[in-house]
């Protein structure tokens, strides 16, 4: 069996595992006729990339990955943007540290998803984010498009 100490490290270990996880959930519509869609979301890197899943109405089910599309900037490509100014604007209310060196990601708050079914149907989807540096947790909406040629918007509040 496990003496305290170490019972107390896996204990520890499984809550910072489980606090790098974030999920949530969104509702949506297929168009025509309106059927309700449910979708669920669960990411392991704050909702920039992550699964998905879409449940119709009928029951029917969907799955696969999400990604936030994202670039790399280097930091000192920056450089021409602090003449004159602090570095990093960070005195510039509402603007976050600027680190010295490195590369800097940007978020462009698009995300796409490609689900698929159990039977090999698919659909696409597309949202915009609410928040893009929170990933899908800061909430967002788009659309989806089956393989049938139907069409579903979504709604994805904030979690």
């Amino acid at each position: 069996m496990y003496d305290k100490k170490t019972l107390c490290v896996l204990l520890l270990g499984a809550i910072a595992l489980s606090a790098c996880t974030t999920m949530g959930s969104g509702t949506g519509s297929v168009a025509p006729g309106g059927e309700r869609v449910g979708f669920a979301w669960t990411s392991k890197d704050g909702g920039t990339t992550g699964t998905m899943s879409a449940t119709l109405g009928d029951g029917k089910s969907f799955s696969g990955p999400y990604l936030e599309i994202t670039h790399q900037a280097r930091n000192e490509d920056f450089d021409p943007m602090w003449s004159g100014w602090q570095f990093g604007w960070n005195d510039w209310g509402a603007w976050e540290a600027f680190p010295a060196a490195g590369y800097t990601t940007l978020y462009s708050g698009r995300v796409v998803a490609n689900l698929q079914s159990p039977d090999a149907q698919q659909m696409r989807c597309r949202f915009q984010l609410n928040d893009p540096t929170a990933g899908m947790g800061g909430g967002g909406q788009g659309e989806c498009q089956l393989g049938s040629g139907r069409s579903v918007d979504a709604v994805f509040p904030a979690s």
